[in-house]
Formats: structure tokens, sequence, C-alpha cells
């Protein structure tokens, strides 16, 4: 939704009950529209994740109602993300070794172990790490993810089940899929697929309050019932099709949601007996790497959408999902993250403060304690959907035209970072776009030695105004440093950041740079950046590298 939201004339509470005596018609409404957001999106990203669907509602319910009063946000969601589906189903399928229920209590233990390093991590101040990492690269990632979650549902859209061994097998499968799809499930799936696609074309903005994804299920369940879904039986189907091989096809409940009829019944408890395994703890650091990352982008990508303009404290927002994560590990629920769809959709219902969070999990409380039959109804074919249009999103081609804006260069680590993750896992694809933007950087660079150390000074100049100076080649290893030393300008005043002295500045300073500027005028002061005259753009983006002019 792109809906503009004016922040009150009064100034609001930032927590505590007065922000809730102040602002909870507001808040109950966001809410609200974030729990119909929310509740499909869960059960989907649980399944997909090859955990049982409540436990993505346990997960929204622990970040909403718990989560959500500790954590250094002000009006993030935090619940279950398409971004981690590949990394829970791969430690579902690694530490299960083809027992899908050991993986699943295995991967809670490795969820509990992910929430004590978050913990560990915002204690130690680890908000800033998300600058250590290329820009490129986590894009690529983040695309990679996308194209993986596309491969994997729009079997499940078509409600064909593929014997497909690998992920490119499964990509390969699409076609044959599309050819034997069960056609009362692909319409379902289909027609979702277009609602969400059309949705995005609406301009009306009292048609836009209502969610994309409530359209989806609810359409999904009119045609689940009027094609039987819940009876298992066999029908025919164009008999005379020579696009349609086979004319036989079973529908049933198994294309149906399962959920326990009582709630209490869907709490699940960790299998501690992995701990001594490599493999094991080689989950747990990709669980609290990818999860921390994800979650630190998008906290700081909601900062930009709120209002108010305030600043999230991202070493407590860390913390506090490490303690979620904890939580969920211990009951049964996925990990969670600040997440970036559903906290956008809060800012454009008019959320005010993190209740807002707290009213959309007691929402998905109440309903899946009182209307656990009205969730066994939804389509899996809507869920697939749902996840099919997110994983386009991840993955679009304007993804590629943006990057290529850029550069050619960041072109390359994007690329290289999306065959990385799908050639290999998650951990190692990111490592190796991590070493191609060091290439890349180096081949930049006049001196290499430069890289190793990013100088640096910050001065007073006047009363309140701070002059940086950047010498030397300037890249994501060295810029946190810069950062560190940024932190403690005070705000209100005027900085000036001075190039004219850089080497070379990668895409990732120069992201991390105008972030700052932009964050610190927010704030009331002033900001900007000077000697990019002295240095060669690799393109006419405006964040695009540098480099010293020969």
């Amino acid at each position: 939704m792109n809906v503009s939201v004016q922040p009150p004339d009064v100034a609001l509470p930032k927590s505590g009950l007065s922000a809730l005596a102040e602002n909870w018609r507001a808040d109950v409404l966001a809410g609200f529209l974030v729990f119909l957001i929310a509740l499909p999106l869960s059960l989907g990203i649980a399944m997909a994740s090859g955990f049982p669907p409540q436990a993505g509602i346990i997960t929204g319910i622990v970040g909403g109602l718990l989560v959500s009063r500790i954590n250094g946000s002000f009006v993030t969601i935090m619940g279950p993300a398409a971004g981690l589906i590949v990394v829970i189903l791969d430690s579902v399928q690694e530490l299960g070794q083809g027992d899908a229920v050991a993986g699943y209590r295995f991967t809670l233990a490795a969820i509990f172990f992910a929430g004590i390093i978050q913990i560990l991590m915002g204690v130690m101040k680890a908000g800033k790490m998300s600058a250590f990492f290329p820009s490129s690269a986590v894009h690529g990632m983040l695309a990679a993810i996308g194209v993986i979650i596309i491969a994997k549902q729009s079997h499940v859209m078509l409600g064909v089940k593929p014997e497909a061994q690998t992920l490119f097998e499964t990509i390969a499968a699409i076609p044959a899929s599309l050819r034997d799809m069960n056609p009362e499930v692909a319409i379902i799936g289909l027609l979702g697929l277009l609602i969400m696609a059309l949705w995005t074309l609406v301009g009306n903005t009292r048609l836009k309050v209502v969610p994309a994804p409530l359209l989806v299920v609810l359409l999904g369940m009119a045609l689940g019932k009027y094609f039987d879904l819940e009876d298992e039986h066999k029908y025919l189907f164009l008999p005379d099709a020579v696009f349609l091989p086979h004319h036989e096809f079973v529908i049933g409940p198994k294309f149906l949601v399962t959920l326990p009829q009582n709630f209490l019944a869907g709490f699940s408890f960790p299998d501690f007996h992995l701990v001594g395994a490599i493999a094991f703890w080689r989950q747990v650091f990709a669980i609290a790497l990818v999860g921390s990352l994800e979650s630190l982008l998008s906290a700081a990508a909601v900062d930009k959408l709120d209002p108010y303009k305030r600043v999230s404290n991202l070493n407590r927002d860390v913390a506090a999902v490490g303690v979620g994560n904890a939580i969920c590990g211990l009951i049964g629920g996925l990990p969670m993250i600040a997440e970036i769809v559903r906290s956008s959709a809060n800012v454009n219902n008019g959320a005010r403060t993190g209740w807002a969070n707290f009213f959309h999990g007691l929402f998905l409380l109440v309903f899946v304690a009182l209307l656990p039959k009205v969730i066994h109804e939804i389509p899996l074919a809507s869920l697939a959907a749902l996840l099919v249009f997110t994983g386009y999103r991840l993955a679009s081609p304007r993804e590629f035209k943006k990057t290529l804006e850029i550069g050619w260069d960041q072109l390359g680590v994007f690329v290289i970072t999306i065959v990385g993750v799908l050639g290999s896992d998650l951990l190692i694809g990111v490592a190796i776009g991590v070493l191609a933007e060091l290439f890349f950087h180096f081949w930049r660079s006049i001196n290499w030695r430069n890289v190793l150390k990013l100088s640096r000074a910050i001065e007073e100049t006047a009363p309140g105004v701070y002059h940086v100076q950047v010498a030397g080649a300037a890249f994501f290893g060295n810029y946190l440093a810069l950062k560190n030393d940024l932190a403690t300008i005070p705000p209100g005043g005027t900085v000036i950041f001075d190039l004219s002295g850089a080497s070379s500045v990668d895409h990732t300073v120069m992201e991390n740079l105008h972030h700052f500027c932009e964050d610190y005028r927010s704030r009331g002061g002033d900001a900007e950046i000077r000697g990019l005259d002295q240095l060669v753009a690799t393109s006419k983006h405006p964040l695009a590298p540098r480099k010293r002019c020969a």
C-alpha cells in the first residue's frame, strides 16, 4: 500500500502504558489489518519450512505479545518470514535424515541455540554488523531465496508432487507439473496468484485497505467448498484435451491446512540429542546469521517508513528477537525476524506504537484458539500462491535491473551470490558473494594495502560542525570502524563528509553514507558528501562504486 500517513501535532510517547492509552484505537485497527495478512502467511511459511502449520502462528503470537514489549523498534512486526524458509527446510531435512518429525524437533533445538546467540549478539552490540556485508551479496542471497521458494511452492500451487531430489531437479520439474497439474487445485492457486499480481496495480486507497492475502484465502476457501476439497474423491477433467495426458485426478483433505482442534496440542518440544554434531551447529549459525541479518535490514528499512522518523535500537532489536526465538524453539515455533511486508502494512494502516504489533499477536492467539476449524478450510494452493508471489518479489527482474544500474560489477556480485546459494547453501553462497565483492574492490583499488585499514578522522571545525575526512580505500570490510566513529556525533549539528582523499569507495559504503545523511537530517541536523568530483563512478547511479581519477 502507498498511503501517506501524517503524524499528529503532538509528540507520541515511545513506549509504555501511556502510549497504549493515547493511541490504542489506531494501533488496534492497524494490528487487526496486519493480523489478516499475517495469518495466511504464517501458515504458508510454516508448511513450506517443513514445520506444522501452527508453528507459524506460535511465532506470530510470541513476536506480538512478548517481543513487541522488549524490542528496540516502534512499528516493526515480528514474525516468521519467507526469507528463512530455505534455512529451516534445509535444517529439517539434514538433521532429520528423512524423518520429518525428528528433523522438526532437532531444528527446534537449533532455533533455541540460535536465539541464545542472537541475545549475545545484541548484548555485544552487533546491530551494526549489517554494514559489514556487501549490499549486492545480501540482495543476491534474498533473490536466491526467492528462486528457491518459487521452485518449491509452484508444485504445491498446481497440486502436483514431483519426484525430485535436488533443487535443480525441482526447478526442472516445473514444466512437467504444469502439464500434469490437478485442474481444480491449480484453479485455486493460479487465481490466487493473479489476485496478488493485480492487487499491486490497484490505486484506490479504500480498496487497498483490504489485504490481498485475505482475498486470496477467502476465494480459495469458497472454491474449496465448491470443489468439495474436504472429502476425498476422484473426478475426470477434459478427457479429450491433448495437453492433459492424465485425465483422472484425486481431490481430498490433503489439499487443505491441517491444524489441531485443541490449540495446546499444537505445541512441540525440542530434541537436544544432536548438540554434539557439527551439522547441528552449522544449522544453528545459519539460522542466527541469516535471521539476524534479515531482521536488521528490515528494521532499518521500516525506520525510513515511520512517519515520526524514530530510529530503532538495533542492538536491542537483535537481543529481543533472540529472546523470542529461544522461546519459540522451546514450544514448537519458527524463528522470527522484523518482517518488512507486514511492517510496511502496519505503518500504512496508521500504526503509531509497538502496541500495534502486540494486538496483531493477540488477534492471532484469539483466532487460532477459538476458530481452528476455519483455518482447516484454507487450501494449501492459496498459501502456495502467496509464497510464489513473495518469491517473485524477491527475485523479480526489477531487482536485476536495479543492481545493473549501480554497475556491472555489482550485478556480477549479485548473480554470483545467487548461483553460489543455489549451488551450495546460504552461508557458502553469501561467502562466495563477499569474496566476489572483495575481488572487484581489489580490482578498483590503487593501493591494496589501504584495504586493511580505513584512514579517517572526525574534527569539530566549528561549534556543531563536524568534518569527516576519509582517505584510502573505503569498502564494506573496513567501514565498521567509521560507523562506530559516526555514532559518537551528537544529533542536530552539521556533518560534512570529505571523500576527496579516498582512492576508492565501494557501493556498500556509498549506500551507508547516504543513509546516514538521510537519518541525520530526519533528526534535525544537516549532512552532505563532498569530494565525489575527484572520483570516477562505474555508472550514473548516485550510489555507484567510485575510483580515483587516473
